[in-house]
């Protein structure tokens, strides 16, 4: 059969829509001011910190309150898109984000702020799984998936570089609250382009009950765990808080897990995180992100802190990084995913990356940026650019249209909560060590400039301890993709269910052959 012969429901043809590649140019956009945003603010914070009046205690909500709300509502908007059908997810949540970015950049008290950023967590729950799956049911056609899906990895790996220097020259040269008005513009364009161009397929909208325990399960476990990673970054692992954090966690998504199995229509059908190869790539994006965000932040700290960059000569520090993914995805995967075995390219890309992290264990106080920053970062976005790009494909290939924002919306989820856990578990690590050399080395300080030096010295050296770490972290995301993802090249020909065994309509949508 070929791919272009059914007429099931969500069946697309790959002949496809003439405007799906003008629509890929909206949904990119959208990736990139959500994936911006992340950074971007990061960049902005003490500036609005100073302005708004807010204590050291609770500058940290600025970040929390949309990681808490885009972390744990993450699976509801995945399955809001499959309900109201992605097109019109999409076009609100872009309109909402907007929304919320501009209380944000009008905010006068730190608890506005906080409400705003709240905001944008709750509409980018429920755009990102909408843009991705999306591109899941739009684009069918093995060779032109490939290159949709390399785009868009380009975009998600890259973006958060390119928010350094667009932060930077905001907060610099204008005000922090072009930060968050510069969401405005990318939303607006992005929502317009999508409600006139979009066309989404039929018959793809999963119409069941929405599964209320399931909901109200996934959302407190989920919060309760990228919280519990914030709390022990700030307050330690012991916390009594933490601890509780962390149990109320586990509880809720065991619960969870049972309540889905039991439901006539499940918030996360099991058939989409128990085929091996979704499973694999869930968890091995999951812990290459855990290595990933706690690199972003040393590196900043290292390039500001010690070599004494400028946010603007931070920001452009990270083009290397940004050149390799855009390369690793668009060249590399795009040409080679059609051909070879995604975990021909996920495993060694991760080895790629490990590499670049490898060299980064080297770092002095006086390493050359050019010698041994510059070579680690391209080898980085090299590989983390070729492993993204099969990865974000393999995530939502062959499910049921029915559970594609679902499907996505794990995507997403295993890289919020990667997050959440590399900053405050390399975090944690750094600030052991750095504690440790400081009081080894300090007694031998004998003037203030030497023990600002033993200081630089032991920021350093935890720097270095926590990125050792994150190589063992991108080694066994490799491991991972080579002992569980086992689909072959993508083909066409074959039609494959969502894991829970083969689908009787034949749906055309490319799925891996076993």
């Amino acid at each position: 059969m070929s791919a272009t012969a059914s007429k099931a429901p969500g069946a697309v043809e790959n002949t496809g829509d003439a405007n799906r590649w003008k629509a890929l140019v909206f949904i990119a956009l959208a990736q990139l001011m959500v994936v911006l945003d992340a950074t971007i603010v990061n960049i902005a914070l003490p500036s609005a910190q100073t302005d708004l009046g807010i204590s050291d205690g609770n500058r940290q909500w600025v970040v929390t309150a949309y990681a808490l709300a885009f972390g744990g509502l993450l699976l509801f908007g995945g399955r809001i898109a499959d309900l109201w059908g992605r097109k019109r997810a999409f076009v609100v949540g872009l309109v909402g984000f907007a929304a919320a970015s501009a209380l944000g950049g009008a905010a006068t008290s730190g608890a506005m702020m906080f409400g705003a950023r709240a905001l944008q967590g709750v509409f980018g729950a429920l755009l990102a799984p909408a843009a991705l799956s999306l591109l899941a049911v739009m684009f069918t056609d093995a060779k032109e998936r490939a290159k949709a899906f390399g785009i868009y990895g380009a975009i998600a790996g890259g973006g958060g570089a390119v928010g350094f220097i667009l932060g930077g020259v905001l907060t610099e040269y204008m005000d922090w609250r072009w930060t968050f008005f510069v969401n405005i513009p990318f939303a607006i364009v992005a929502a317009l382009g999508a409600y006139f161009v979009i066309r989404e397929p039929e018959g793809g909208r999963n119409r069941n009950p929405l599964d209320i325990p399931g909901v109200l399960l996934s959302t407190l476990g989920l919060v309760s765990l990228v919280y519990g990673f914030t709390r022990a970054e700030s307050d330690g692992w012991g916390d009594t808080t933490t601890v509780s954090l962390f149990v109320a966690s586990a509880l809720l998504l065991i619960a969870f897990v049972i309540t889905e199995t039991r439901v006539k229509a499940p918030l996360l059908p099991l058939r989409v995180v128990t085929d091996r190869n979704r499973g694999g790539i869930y968890l091995s994006l999951g812990i290459a992100i855990i290595a990933m965000f706690g690199t972003f932040l040393f590196l900043t700290y290292y390039l500001q802190v010690i070599k004494g960059y400028s946010p603007i000569n931070t920001g452009f520090a990270f083009l290397p990084m940004i050149a390799g993914m855009m390369i690793g995805s668009t060249q590399i995967g795009t040409r080679l995913m059609t051909r070879v075995p995604a975990r021909m390219l996920m495993g060694p890309g991760f080895l790629v990356a490990a590499i670049g992290m490898l060299l980064l264990t080297r770092l002095e106080i006086g390493s050359s940026y050019a010698s041994t920053v510059l070579p680690a970062m391209l080898l980085l976005g090299l590989g983390m650019g070729t492993a993204f790009m099969p990865a974000m494909s393999l995530a939502t290939l062959g499910v049921e249209p029915r559970d594609a924002g679902v499907a996505s919306a794990m995507v997403n989820t295993s890289q919020q909560v990667g997050g959440a856990i590399g900053t405050a578990l390399l975090n944690t690590i750094a600030a052991s060590a750095t504690t440790s050399y400081i009081k080894d080395h300090i007694a031998g300080a004998t003037s203030k400039s030497q023990a600002q030096l033993v200081q630089m010295q032991g920021a350093v050296h935890g720097y270095t301890n926590a990125i050792w770490f994150a190589v063992g972290m991108l080694v066994l995301a490799a491991a991972i993709v080579v002992t569980f993802v086992n689909a072959g090249r993508p083909d066409t020909s074959v039609v494959t269910g969502s894991g829970s065994g083969e689908v009787e309509d034949e749906l055309a949508v490319p799925v891996v052959a076993h």
